[in-house]
């Protein structure tokens, strides 16, 4: 028996069960349409909110950038590897989002494998909604802290939860400000609340609500009005902003804190110069004008509201993300194929992503569409949905 024959059954499991992801080929720029697979379709997958992926801007200052300070960066931040441009991004990031500080990261992931195990150790408890994104859940790993899930956005769970343990000598409360996969948006207030009623630390990962939440894209605290009352706030570059990195903002001890003690931050590489510049103009230009973020819900209210009168569910979002719930994973992957084949780019998403049984397309909409494109979509998934029984 060959030692690597699990991998062979493991990778049949999920072909059986409907599950195996179908890993598609992009050729040439995020956009409203996208060449896939060698046919133009329409692009309901990507995180792209606001256009800025293929922003003409955006790839000037980065080709500007590689002329100036090359390729990469060849250090991690506390050797060699920490530019002006870093400097002026962080500088940026604080003032957009109204805090003190911003210490930049290479990715949102890596942001909350700093961040976590920098506030919680053994003996501290982590207080993780169910559905928070699995960064969180590998950075609470990684902090080797006690971790008590509360059920989705239940604030009698939490409240109940966190004032069960008592002897404990760090408590840190996290949640995702927008869930990825819901499009429901966490009642921040009241985690505030409660948090601050037991002296426990308060984090959110904004990482969908930034560009899409709050004055301007300015995200979730900002749409609650709670600024100086969260204490550690996790973004990200590669969503909205439309390029790739990850940042936490909040006090300047936090931020000096992490350039200290945040491991991805210690040991692994800068993002590059054309990254970092192409971030602060993603940042300036949101800075300067609300137009793209208006553009976004203007998109959402017309696609989501066609969808609704077709008769799809589209779960509990209150976001662009619009899960169109159909269940049965193969049903979902059949619905996708069906999609792509009359030009439309949305993937079904199964578990482990999301609960069996709650198979559904994830679209993710864009400042970048036309009501001209939801209107033909709409119809597309219309005639797919009665095919397959679903409306």
């Amino acid at each position: 028996m060959d030692k690597l024959d699990f991998v062979t059954e493991e990778l049949e499991k999920l072909k059986d069960a409907g599950l195996l992801i179908n890993i598609r080929t992009i050729e040439g720029p995020q956009g409203a349409w996208i060449t896939v697979d060698g046919k133009k379709v329409l692009n309901l997958c990507s995180n792209n909110y606001l256009g800025f992926a293929n922003d003409p801007v955006l790839k000037s200052v980065a080709q500007k950038a590689i002329e100036t300070y090359g390729v990469g960066p060849a250090a991690v931040r506390t050797i060699a590897g920490t530019t002006t441009l870093h400097k002026e991004l962080e500088r940026k990031l604080a003032l957009f989002k109204g805090v003190e500080s911003a210490i930049t990261f290479q990715s949102g992931f890596c942001a909350n494998l700093a961040v976590i195990p920098a506030i919680a150790g053994e003996g501290d408890i982590v207080f993780s909604d169910e559905l928070n994104h699995a960064s969180i859940i590998d950075g609470c790993r990684l902090s080797k802290a006690k971790v008590v899930r509360y059920r989705h956005c239940n604030l009698q769970d939490l409240q109940a939860k966190i004032s069960d343990e008592k002897n404990t000598r760090r408590k840190l409360v996290i949640t995702d400000g927008v869930f990825s996969m819901e499009g429901d948006i966490a009642p921040l207030p009241e985690i505030v609340e409660i948090a601050n009623k037991y002296g426990a630390v308060i984090m959110v990962d904004d990482a969908h609500g930034e560009g899409v939440l709050g004055r301007g894209g300015r995200g979730i605290v900002d749409h609650f009005n709670l600024h100086g009352k969260v204490d550690i706030e996790v973004g990200t570059m590669s969503k909205a902003f439309g390029v790739v990195g990850g940042y936490i903002a909040g006090s300047k001890r936090i931020t000096d804190y992490l350039a200290q003690k945040g491991r991805s931050f210690l040991f692994s590489s800068a993002v590059t110069a054309a990254d970092v510049a192409a971030c602060i103009a993603a940042v300036d230009t949101l800075s300067a004008s609300d137009a793209l973020v208006k553009r976004l819900w203007e998109n959402t209210k017309f696609f989501q509201g066609r969808m609704k009168q077709i008769g799809f569910n589209l779960g509990n979002t209150k976001t662009p993300i619009t899960p169109v719930m159909i269940g049965d994973a193969k049903i979902a992957k059949d619905f996708s194929q069906r999609l792509f084949e009359e030009g439309i780019f949305a993937q079904a998403i199964g578990y482990p992503t999301v609960p069996i049984g709650k198979a559904r397309i994830r679209v993710m909409l864009s400042a970048a569409h036309s009501k001209d494109d939801f209107a033909w979509a709409t119809e597309c998934f219309a005639k797919i949905g009665k095919f397959l029984g679903i409306l």
